[in-house]
């Protein structure tokens, strides 16, 4: 496997939404400070040579840490900056191909929303699962609430960790409790909080005491 459990507790997706005056790097920084314990990088909005830079700089960055950077999506992004990994939608490139792009060493996550995604991504060769949204979330318009009860069937149908995605913050994740997953990636939660490195601390609190 090439990423642990451990590594998957805290799993913060970037946004730019909330930058205000700062920069993303300083942002991620300050996630990293509270204790993120993976980093995905995504844009929508940055041509490709931006988006080249932003992902080399905060590969370095992350690695100062010790915490792995996946790029969401861009595959051959990923593999032209040596990013640790990727995430892959069901609508995005096949898992076979990514992997054969990036090598058996990389991490590959694959958002999975039914159990039989979860067992064709886990038989294709995926690292682990992104499921959700369990909370419904602002960054995804289409992205309806999962039944909890089916994301713990999810974290049950396979043997690859799965992490909890969609609308996690401070209020809900204890919500969470017992449901089996790894950890919970978080997008507003973590980036939308006034103080970037206490609210990542406080969560990270959370998540460890229920999983």
């Amino acid at each position: 496997m090439n990423i642990t459990r451990e590594q998957l507790k805290l799993y913060a997706v970037t946004d730019r939404s909330w930058l205000g005056s700062e920069t993303l790097y300083e942002q991620v920084e300050k996630a990293l400070k509270g204790g993120v314990t993976l980093v995905q990088l995504r844009e929508k909005i940055l041509d490709e040579a931006a988006f080249e830079k932003e992902g080399q700089e905060l590969l370095e960055l992350c690695h100062h840490y010790n915490v792995p950077l996946i790029i969401n999506d861009n595959v051959e992004l990923a593999k032209k900056i040596h990013a640790d990994g990727v995430h892959i939608g069901q609508s995005d490139m096949e898992i076979k191909n990514a992997r054969e792009l990036l090598g058996a060493d990389k991490i590959i996550g694959v958002t999975a929303k039914t159990i039989e995604q979860a067992k064709e991504a886990e038989a294709a060769g995926a690292d682990y699962l992104g499921s959700g949204a369990v909370f419904g979330t602002s960054t995804k318009a289409d992205a309806k609430p999962m039944e909890l009860d089916l994301f713990q069937k999810i974290c049950e149908s396979v043997t690859i960790p799965v992490v909890a995605i969609g609308g996690i913050n401070a209020d809900n994740i204890l919500r969470l409790k017992g449901r089996k997953m790894a950890g919970t990636a978080v997008v507003s939660g973590i980036f939308a909080c006034e103080d970037i490195e206490k609210g990542t601390r406080e969560l990270l609190e959370k998540v460890e005491s229920i999983i």
